[in-house]
């Protein structure tokens, strides 16, 4: 079987989730003996031709140059060139970019494709942004032959809103066992004596509501707050918070090693976003063995349940804050079976098996229509 991968900026990962799931996918699937490309920008810092055994298709991305609208041109070169490479499945990973050219996709070859999580919602957008993403998503579902959801909750708003069926596959991960606490001298931190959220600064990812609340607790333990601060946003809230010195906003770190280690030993890991399915750092906090403290929506409770401690304002930040000691006891059941679930249903290799699967299904189904 012959696999396409589109909708990322290439592998080997060097921005974010969608490319993870790309470079663990390729290789995984590669593994198991499919033949698979993955698009990459014409500028992504690996220039090769494969890639671990992964086909790397280079197409010209002119996002460097035209922002935003740079985007679209790139996906269309991949879709023009996806057209002459007689694949048995192509996945597209999204549809922001993508889906006003579904039109173009090769009809022999089957589209599946991953829709990521309610884009239109996020509160940084444009009430005219909000509107096209909404009419990109209905796009995507149009021009795809079958969908994937990578939460119940998308699964769901799919069925509802466009009466379409998709298959649920979630995000990955992988138990994080290299923990040294060496790592902690560099920011000055002593284990489970810090709390920290890690996130895009965003209004959606409750950024201001946990640090409003970590405000009121005005304890003297370090609040990290690990995310690129050099926004119009992130600088509101610095200045915001600059009289309170124990949230220390440390900027971006992209070393998972590094952050792997600082949420394994903070005292509450707080995961604040609102938007989208199975989001990629509440998993790799779950791996981290993190107390993790959610903002209370269907998103995150679908994957934590009661193994996690909940917030919806200010002051339910403040009280656990006040309260809660990672090592009491009454936590260690839940961190036990968050890694229980990271074995057992977020596994990497399950998740690679998991769409090795879908693919198969969905070929079976187009053999037996011919």
């Amino acid at each position: 079987m012959r696999i396409a991968i589109l909708g990322t900026r290439g592998i080997p990962n060097y921005y974010g989730g969608f490319e993870q799931c790309a470079e663990y996918l390729a290789v995984g699937l590669v593994k198991r003996g499919y033949e698979v490309l993955v698009y990459n920008s014409h500028n992504h810092p690996y220039q090769e031709n494969q890639w671990n055994g992964v086909q790397i298709v280079h197409c010209y991305d002119p996002e460097h140059k035209l922002g935003t609208a740079g985007q679209f041109i790139y996906d269309l070169n991949c879709i023009l060139d996806v057209r002459k490479r007689d694949c048995d499945v192509i996945l597209q990973l999204g549809y922001t970019s993508s889906s006003i050219w579904g039109w173009l996709m090769p009809r022999k070859s089957i589209v599946t494709t991953n829709m990521d999580g309610l884009e239109w919602k996020r509160t940084k957008y444009s009430e005219k942004v909000k509107k096209f993403l909404r009419y990109a998503e209905s796009l995507g579902v149009k021009y795809s032959d079958y969908l994937i959801s990578d939460s119940i909750g998308i699964k769901n708003y799919l069925k509802e809103t466009y009466n379409s069926e998709s298959t649920y596959i979630a995000y990955g991960a992988t138990l994080f066992e290299n923990n040294n606490p060496d790592i902690l001298e560099r920011y000055a931190l002593k284990e489970y004596q810090y709390d920290m959220l890690i996130a895009r600064l965003e209004p959606e990812n409750s950024i201001e509501i946990i640090l409003d609340g970590a405000a009121k607790a005005n304890i003297n333990r370090p609040f990290l707050v690990v995310g690129n601060h050099e926004t119009s946003y992130g600088k509101y809230l610095k200045q915001k918070f600059s009289s309170f010195s124990q949230i220390q906003f440390i900027g971006g770190i992209y070393d998972i090693n590094v952050l792997n280690n600082l949420r394994y030993y903070s005292n509450i890991y707080f995961h604040g976003h609102t938007v989208g399915g199975t989001n990629p750092s509440l998993l790799e906090a779950m791996a981290s063995n993190s107390l993790i403290c959610a903002n209370d929506n269907d998103f995150n409770r679908y994957i934590l349940g009661d193994d996690a401690i909940y917030f919806k304002n200010a002051d339910n930040v403040a009280n656990h804050l006040v309260k809660v000691k990672y090592e009491e006891n009454q936590f260690q059941l839940m961190l036990s079976e968050n890694k229980r679930k990271i074995v057992d249903q977020f596994d990497w290799e399950l998740i690679v098996d998991q769409y090795a699967n879908h693919f198969k299904d969905i070929l079976k189904v187009k053999k037996s229509i011919i």
